[in-house]
């Protein structure tokens, strides 16, 4: 699963998960890594600069149970919404290890397996509150188990049924996972 970024995203570019706005973004993850070389940072972004310039990449993963039911979302404590977990690579450069680790610290849960050995879905979405960023790299994950323990990072943790989704998250890019796994495990 070490595969560098780029050829990440052009195995994505050609993926059946791939939607039309997401294909629309991978040009702005290119330049983002052109300009930025120190983007699997946590960079800033000065006042002015273009928004390929301003923010970093981050990872993530949509948990999904063992039973194939239900997503682990989180409440996000600064965010205060229902998110997919994932968080900052902290400079290190395979999204894939970072959506691991993510998965691991803010679900307590050690025991994950890749579903595909791809990306599953990709975001570009500005922070509250900061001119950043995040451009996003979304893996999809099973749990091997599901008892998870609520990190300092979020107000609380559940596994959500599908067809319950949008009670919980008004995110399109949380919904567009939760439909994509719909389709795919269909």
């Amino acid at each position: 699963m070490n595969k560098h970024l780029r050829e990440l995203l052009a195995d994505y570019k050609n993926s059946k998960y791939i939607t039309e706005h997401e294909l629309s973004l991978i040009e702005q993850f290119l330049q983002l890594m052109d300009q930025r070389p120190d983007c699997f940072g946590r960079v800033g972004a000065a006042p002015g600069e273009a928004l390929a310039k301003k923010g970093h990449i981050t990872a993530s993963a949509w948990i999904i149970n063992p039973e194939n039911s239900a997503a682990l979302l989180t409440h996000h404590k600064k965010l205060n919404k229902w998110l997919q977990l994932g968080g900052h690579c902290d400079g290190n450069p395979d999204v894939a290890a970072t959506a691991l680790r993510e998965a691991q610290e803010e679900s307590g849960m050690q025991t994950f397996e890749f579903i595909i050995p791809g990306v599953f879905d990709i975001d570009i979405h500005a922070i509250p509150n900061s001119c950043e960023y995040h451009y996003d790299i979304r893996f999809l994950l099973q749990a091997k188990d599901s008892n998870f323990i609520i990190s300092d990072e979020s107000h609380n943790l559940a596994w959500v049924t599908f067809d319950r989704m949008h009670e919980y998250a008004q995110e399109e890019s949380v919904l567009r996972m939760n439909n994509k796994y719909l389709n795919f495990k269909a």
